[in-house]
């Protein structure tokens, strides 16, 4: 898979380690050119926090490859933890991210009010909004100085909003991902996503923005530079 990337043209990837199980999977990986990762607990699994999962949280987040903490957030579509385990855990890693002044990836679905307001309240100074999916808070993102990542799913054809946001998010403010396995970009869609098929939505945004994909390509790169404190 990185070799189908390296192939494509994607130079560097950020591989998320959201769980104990996750981070251990991606340990072998680290070795690897261009490869980094997160540390953290998916709101999903929030009811597996311990002392023990804080303690491997700040291990892997002190490893020279790990560019921040997440994925983390809120997740109110699906109902697999208590929301006030997930809120209480959610507090718990922004407390963690403004320690040790990292940044944090934002997972949020269906809970973009209490996000917000957490973040706005409790986050760390870089703040990535990961498979951004709110198009109606796109001004309030920017205004707050976070980061919007957009996924595949801004190519589907019913998702005008949120091209439309892609479209109208300021240059230094907008990222690109895959969210691989899921959505994955027209025309893969339906099949599981990689790191190689990000240039499928990269080219899908430019269009709409009236760019060349390596000009936005170019600024995606600087702007993850400064989101992750990535080396330039």
């Amino acid at each position: 898979m990185l070799a189908r990337a390296r192939a494509a043209g994607v130079e560097e990837v950020i591989t998320i380690g959201s769980s104990a199980a996750e981070m251990a999977a991606v340990e072998p990986l680290l070795s690897e050119p261009g490869v980094w990762t997160t540390a953290g607990l998916h709101p999903n699994s929030a009811d597996e926090w311990s002392d023990a999962l804080e303690a491997l949280i700040r291990e892997r987040a002190a490893h020279p490859r790990c560019v921040a903490i997440g994925e983390t957030g809120l997740d109110r579509f699906r109902d697999h933890v208590a929301y006030d385990v997930q809120l209480d855990v959610f507090r718990r890693q922004l407390a963690l991210a403004r320690e040790l002044g990292t940044a944090v990836v934002i997972h949020c679905r269906d809970a973009d009010d209490d996000c917000f307001r957490l973040l706005a309240a409790e986050g760390p100074e870089r703040v990535i909004l990961h498979c951004f999916s709110v198009p109606a808070r796109l001004d309030e993102a920017i205004a707050s100085g976070w980061w919007c990542s957009f996924a595949g799913n801004a190519t589907y054809p019913k998702a005008h909003d949120l091209l439309h946001a892609a479209a109208r998010c300021p240059a230094d403010r907008i990222l690109l991902e895959t969210d691989a396995p899921y959505l994955a970009p027209v025309p893969h869609r339906g099949t599981p996503n990689e790191p190689a098929y990000v240039l499928d939505t990269l080219a899908a945004i430019a269009r709409v923005r009236g760019q060349e994909p390596a000009e936005l390509a170019a600024q995606v790169r600087a702007n993850a530079a400064r989101a992750y404190a990535l080396p330039v």
